[in-house]
């Protein structure tokens, strides 16, 4: 499973070598791909999965041609009408059967909102909230960009963290291989090189991601960031 590449082409190749030597059945995208300095080139690497596409905020956004700042009006320009389609077959959320799992809910923000933030420290009141009307015991999420697993509320609720833009507190790409259990992965790649690369792809404020890839935010800070603002896109 991967979540918010944020157009980091680069990470992504590195998780999807991994992820040939694992050979896994299926691959799930749990949203928010192509939003991020390398558009084109990750929608080049994802057209070619097998894999099912969760659709996350920032894909909606490009749908809803949100172009309000700088940032969003070059993201706009940035996806043709082929990525467009592409992002338009994403799934709102999606239900797999695995081994060892049983039947898993897999979606962006949270079963009711792709702008929930659902962290290691949500209470359990809450999980029974975004929970409510859905049969899973397991739930998948991204968003926050931080890995977790935990047993809160009767729902195994879990997070395979960012490939493209990790809140580690460390670099490298983060995802996770579901069935029979949970098993988190952290893949290396050359950070610097892609800064390089984001540098040069004339996005709008860069640099504010630039320093986010080199020195990562912390859990602590997203966690914080998430309990107090419960929805935030």
């Amino acid at each position: 499973m991967i979540a918010d590449v944020h157009g980091n082409a680069p990470a992504l190749t590195a998780v999807l070598e991994e992820i040939e030597r694992e050979q896994p059945d299926l691959i799930v995208s749990c949203g928010d791909l192509t939003w991020g300095p390398l558009p084109e080139e990750t929608y080049e690497l994802a057209r070619r999965l097998n894999a099912r596409f969760v659709r996350g905020n920032a894909d909606r956004a490009v749908l809803e041609n949100r172009a309000e700042t700088e940032r969003e009006q070059w993201m706009q320009e940035h996806h043709t009408g082929d990525m467009r389609d592409f992002l338009a077959t994403f799934e709102e959320q999606v239900v797999v059967e695995l081994d060892g799992l049983g039947p898993v809910r897999f979606c962006h923000g949270s079963p009711r909102s792709d702008e929930e933030c659902v962290t290691p420290e949500t209470p359990e009141e809450r999980v029974r909230e975004f929970s409510a009307g859905i049969d899973e015991r397991v739930v998948v999420t991204a968003h926050i960009h931080v890995q977790f697993d935990r047993e809160v509320a009767g729902i195994r609720s879990v997070n395979a963290g960012s490939v493209g833009l990790p809140y580690e507190g460390r670099q490298g790409a983060y995802w996770a291989l579901l069935g029979p259990d949970v098993e988190h992965r952290r893949t290396e790649y050359d950070v610097h090189a892609t800064v390089e690369r984001y540098r040069a792809s004339g996005q709008p404020d860069v640099e504010q991601v630039v320093e986010m890839m080199l020195t990562p935010p912390k859990p602590r800070e997203v966690i914080d960031y998430g309990e107090e603002r419960v929805f935030a896109g």
